[in-house]
């Protein structure tokens, strides 16, 4: 019988040592997998993900070979600072080819010596800005003296770019503005001085198409649709005969217009006329179409040929504010007592320009007492209107002349018996007053004749356009 070996017996403190060794190898193994076990992780794919693949990738065909260092993998994923951006964009550049740098850096512009650029900042003027590129106030006058055409260069935007060319030895040789995508100006050294030159681009027209619902004020509502503030306002004065954009605009009103869009190398630098229009106010559709007739005068008619100008247009005032409306019982703010008032407040920010509603002679402009700066115009034989508590009067506006209609006559203020700046509006009808909301407005003449059939054959495919652009987008937005 073989007698049976022994193990000896040690120590036990180093048994002790052999467990505590065997404990933290352990836990580096969990903490720290070895390169195999990393390897043998393994990810789904966008097609498993989806349900539509069984495949399995491993790990390893997913890495990127960056990430594989010249003494082996890390099984950490590297944190990127600055330094380290720094030193692989290096490394980087050392391993590209010629072809490569090439194409990623490609050769700077040369810089002109000769050519200096400053763009207005607010505050700048001429002087300071011809400082900035070494040219005394001296020399400013001289070229502004030079042609009578140069003062164009003093009527500076924040935001604007000059350019300055200078000859070899510092003497000035040409400044140039681009006032706009359509509009540069330029000074060009000559015998005699300098020569000014205006070159405009004549842009490509097209027509555009823009529709909005009203949510909140017109001009924002026109913004989001992507109109500019003079294309809303010309929107505005084509209705403002049916519509008082100061008191009917109500939330879900609608407006739909084909316009014409101002186009040079495919970009849009600006817009022309509003060629037909729609807007939909409290549920009652009214329509535009510009027509130019045999004299050369341009008009908007409804869709059907009847004219919407009528003889008088409903408010004064662009978007005010109704402060007070006719009443013949109103207690006065100032007096403290109660009196008839016989027109309509449009309450807006001091300044605010006062249009004639209709073509008229001034009976009278001048100081009227509680009135303060009025203006009284009369039309005809039937109507008048007054415009009181003015700031001011427009230019040329005195009595015994002329007036046309929606020419601006003064501008709102406070004189007269006012605790507030708007406008006082009064309509007259054989020397009554009446309410200037309520009274039917007399009618312009419609097209008749072989107009009639020209302006047909434009409208209905103005307004047949209009009608599948809003198909188009309202179908678009339901998707």
């Amino acid at each position: 019988m073989t007698p049976t070996s022994k193990i000896p017996p040690y120590p036990k403190s180093h048994i002790v040592a052999a467990s505590g060794v065997a404990a933290l190898l352990s836990l580096a193994l969990l903490v720290f997998p070895s390169r195999e076990v990393e390897a043998k992780k393994t990810y789904l794919t966008p097609e498993m993900e989806n349900g539509t693949d069984s495949v399995i990738q491993e790990k390893d065909d997913l890495r990127p070979d960056s990430l594989i260092g010249e003494e082996g993998d890390s099984p950490f994923a590297r944190i990127e600072t600055p330094e380290t951006e720094q030193a692989d964009a290096e490394q980087e550049t050392k391993e590209k080819g010629p072809a490569e740098k090439l194409a990623n850096n490609p050769t700077p512009a040369p810089v002109d010596p000769n050519l200096k650029k400053v763009r207005v900042g607010n505050g700048d003027t001429l002087s300071t800005l011809f400082a900035k590129v070494g040219l005394s106030t001296n020399r400013l006058h001289d070229i502004l003296e030079s042609n009578k055409d140069a003062k164009q260069f003093s009527k500076l935007k924040i935001g604007q770019e000059l350019q300055f060319t200078f000859a070899n030895d510092g003497e000035l040789q040409a400044i140039r503005s681009q006032l706009s995508d359509l509009e540069t100006i330029s000074l060009t050294k000559s015998a005699k001085g300098f020569d000014f030159k205006r070159d405009l681009i004549k842009p490509e027209m097209r027509d555009s198409y823009a529709r909005g619902v009203i949510s909140g004020s017109l001009f924002l509502t026109a913004k989001r649709s992507g109109l500019s503030h003079d294309l809303t306002m010309d929107l505005a004065n084509i209705f403002g005969y049916d519509i008082d954009f100061a008191l009917d605009l109500r939330e879900g009103d609608e407006f739909e217009l084909i316009y014409e869009e101002k186009v040079v190398k495919g970009k849009p630098v600006g817009n022309g006329q509003i060629l037909a229009a729609r807007f939909t106010n409290r549920g009652k559709t009214y329509s535009a179409v510009r027509y130019i007739d045999k004299q050369g005068i341009a008009s908007y008619y409804r869709a059907d040929g009847t004219s919407m100008r009528k003889a008088f247009i409903r408010t004064p005032v662009d978007f005010a504010r109704i402060s007070s409306r006719f009443s013949m019982g109103r207690f006065h703010p100032v007096l403290n007592k109660i009196r008839a008032h016989k027109g309509v407040d449009y309450a807006a920010p001091r300044g605010t320009p006062i249009k004639a509603t209709a073509d008229g002679k001034i009976a009278f402009a001048g100081r009227r007492g509680g009135y303060g700066n009025a203006v009284v115009l009369q039309h005809g034989k039937t109507y008048s209107t007054l415009y009181g508590h003015m700031q001011g009067f427009a230019k040329g506006i005195q009595t015994g002349g002329t007036v046309k209609q929606g020419q601006i006559i003064g501008y709102v203020g406070t004189t007269g018996l006012s605790t507030g700046p708007h406008l006082h509006y009064e309509f007259q009808v054989n020397g009554v007053h009446v309410d200037p909301l309520g009274v039917k407005l007399p009618m312009a003449d419609a097209i008749a004749g072989t107009d009639k059939k020209l302006f047909m054959q434009k409208s209905q495919p103005l307004m047949a356009r209009m009608d599948q652009e809003k198909a188009t987008m309202l179908a678009m937005n339901k998707r």
